[in-house]
């Protein structure tokens, strides 16, 4: 069962997201998706965390450089998907709820919540990126030649400066050419990096979850003293012509966090 939390936040006034860009009439999308992915990407990565009141809807569409009409479709929409709230002599306030998920947030959010079901400010640290060959293990789950070429990313996601989960991607090379590997260039939002990228949309995962004691490295990374257990949860994501595309690995510790995958 997913816990919500449903207290209402102290209000805090947004300020503009780094992240936030204008929007082209030329992109393929329908406009207000694009002004829907910027707004729930500031509030998942904690750029305008639970209780910040945004901007009016005339502001946004000019920050956005869209029209009025465009931003009120989009703030209905994540208004119904629960990242947002209308409060009377207040405004929209982002809610902080956990939201109805579908594979757009799937890939954007931190599935390791609070105790009390809220969402989790978290950060992604990029560890290592190698390429080497396949091992049987993922030759097997992406249905490739044995040895052939993989890219591995090794991240932690970080909460309040320390690692609660570690993470492992395995992508076969040949589809990802000229992948960034310098320090500052790797992608925080791998899945969506892939889709802008290389035109790869992750459209299914299948999920294995299960616990095991922690080994050398995630002791390492985790902070853990041995024995301890952590939570595994293993899975191979499809593209949208259904072929594995990503091998994956997170180990999870759960002594403050739990894990949460609802998707619709």
């Amino acid at each position: 069962m997913t816990l919500v939390n449903d207290k209402k936040q102290p209000a805090r006034t947004a300020k503009p997201a780094s992240s936030i860009r204008r929007l082209s009439g030329q992109a393929a999308a329908p406009l207000y998706e694009g002004v829907k992915r910027q707004i729930s990407e500031a509030i998942l990565l904690g750029k305008w965390p639970p209780g910040t009141v945004l901007p009016g809807e005339v502001a946004l569409a000019q920050l956005f450089g869209v029209a009025v009409g465009t931003v009120r479709r989009a703030l209905m929409d994540l208004t119904a998907e629960g990242l947002l709230s209308r409060r009377r002599k207040t405004g929209t306030v982002v809610t902080g709820r956990t939201p109805h998920h579908s594979l757009r947030y799937f890939f954007q959010y931190f599935r390791l919540h609070g105790l009390d079901g809220a969402l989790v400010r978290s950060t992604a640290r990029l560890l290592s990126i190698t390429v080497g060959p396949a091992t049987e293990q993922e030759s097997t789950a992406l249905a490739i030649e044995p040895k052939s070429p993989m890219l591995r990313l090794y991240r932690t996601r970080d909460v309040d400066g320390r690692a609660v989960m570690l993470d492992l991607f395995a992508l076969p090379a040949t589809r990802i050419p000229d992948f960034p590997q310098a320090p500052g260039t790797v992608p925080e939002l791998l899945y969506l990096f892939l889709l802008e990228r290389y035109g790869i949309r992750i459209s299914a995962v299948r999920e294995h979850v299960s616990a095991e004691l922690a080994d050398e490295e995630a002791q390492k990374w985790l902070g853990l003293e041995p024995p301890a257990a952590v939570l595994r949860i293993e899975d191979v994501s499809y593209d949208q012509s259904g072929v594995p595309t990503i091998f994956s690995i997170h180990r999870a510790v759960t002594t403050d966090h739990r894990y949460v995958n609802e998707i619709r």
